[in-house]
Formats: structure tokens, C-alpha cells, sequence
């Protein structure tokens, strides 16, 4: 039987950056296969009840913290984006269009969007930030608008939303190991476990 887990994210999220960069190293070190799952993380927010935690000041501050322990401790880059809150919604609308349409590029976009919030301290609620980010990484930023802007993609990202309310979802970045769930990029090990 393959082994399977659900990634839902939302670009938005710092957890959800420092998770992605640990999926290739969760699939090579478990066998299993990795569903990348766009959501709308301010649709789970809104239908949970939750907010984000820089909502609280203390606890903004401690999680930025943590997560600059986390970015060590997996040896990747991390910064908090001045910019913060990024609105989401055109972004992860783009990430759920390519993986109805093209998910070979899935991961390239996801790579290049995350990499801008959370590494490089990009606007992304600036059209054109967007626009040049994506044409720098090979995406033709029109088209991956307009795709965006289908009814399908649309209805797709709200469906995938629902689904994971649906399913316990409260906060980015949620694992899903057959009913087990599993959230924050700190949970990671948890996951393992659930898959061996």
C-alpha cells in the first residue's frame, strides 16, 4: 500500500515556508508521496474562528523567534516580510490553477513565491512585485493571471478550503496522514512516525 500525506497550505504562512522546504526530505526519508494542497488559509481563518498568531503581539514576537530556529535548524533562509499580511488570495488561486492544469509546475511557482515572501522581503500585494517575481522564475505572469481568474480554479481553491475545514483544519500548514492530522512545520517528525 503507498503511503500518503496531504499538504495544505497557503503561501502566506511563515510555518507553511519552513514545512515546504522539508517535504523532498520527508518523501525521500518515508517513501511516501506528497500531496501539495492550495488552500485559503484567511477561508480557514473566517470559517474556524482563528487568527494568526502576529495578531498577538507576544506571541508574534516569540514566533518569529521560534521560526528563526527552525529556518537554523533545517538550514534553509528565513525572514520575516515587512510586508506582512500578504493577501493571499491571486497567489494561491495561480497555485491551484497549475496543479489542475500544469502540476509539473506546482512546485517551481511555489518555490518562487515563497522564496520572495520569506526570504527576499518581496511585496507580493504589489501587482508588479508579483509580475516580475514570477517572470524572473520562467512563468509568464498574464497567463497565470488569467488562469487564476477561472471559474474552476476558483471554485477549485474553495473547494480544497472546505475540504480541509472539513477535515479538522484550523491553521497553515496542516498534514494529513489518513484521519491523523498534524499542524506547524514543527510537527514534522510526527509525520514520519505516522507514516512508518
Amino acid at each position: 500500500m503507498s503511503k500518503t500525506v496531504d499538504f495544505c497550505f497557503d503561501v502566506g504562512s511563515p510555518a507553511a515556508y519552513l514545512a515546504w522546504t522539508q517535504l523532498p526530505r520527508l518523501a525521500r526519508e518515508t517513501g511516501a508521496t506528497v500531496n501539495r494542497i492550495p488552500i485559503l488559509l484567511g477561508g480557514v481563518f473566517q470559517a474556524t474562528g482563528n487568527q494568526s498568531p502576529m495578531m498577538v503581539p507576544a506571541k508574534g514576537r516569540y514566533m518569529m523567534e521560534d521560526f528563526q530556529r527552525h529556518a537554523a535548524r533545517y538550514g534553509v533562509p528565513f525572514k520575516h516580510n515587512p510586508h506582512f499580511p500578504i493577501n493571499t488570495l491571486l497567489l494561491m488561486r495561480g497555485a491551484t490553477g497549475l496543479a489542475l492544469r500544469d502540476p509539473a509546475r506546482l512546485e517551481p511557482y511555489v518555490d518562487a513565491v515563497l522564496r520572495a515572501i520569506w526570504v527576499d522581503g518581496e511585496n507580493m500585494n504589489d501587482a508588479q512585485v508579483v509580475g516580475r517575481v514570477l517572470g524572473q522564475a520562467g512563468f509568464d505572469a498574464q497567463a497565470l493571471v488569467a488562469l487564476a481568474q477561472e471559474a474552476d480554479v476558483k471554485d477549485a481553491l474553495k473547494q480544497a478550503t472546505q475540504r480541509a475545514i472539513e477535515r479538522g483544519m484550523f491553521g497553515a500548514p496542516t498534514f494529513f496522514v489518513g484521519d491523523q492530522m498534524f499542524w506547524g512545520q514543527d510537527r514534522i517528525e510526527f509525520v514520519k512516525e505516522a507514516l512508518s
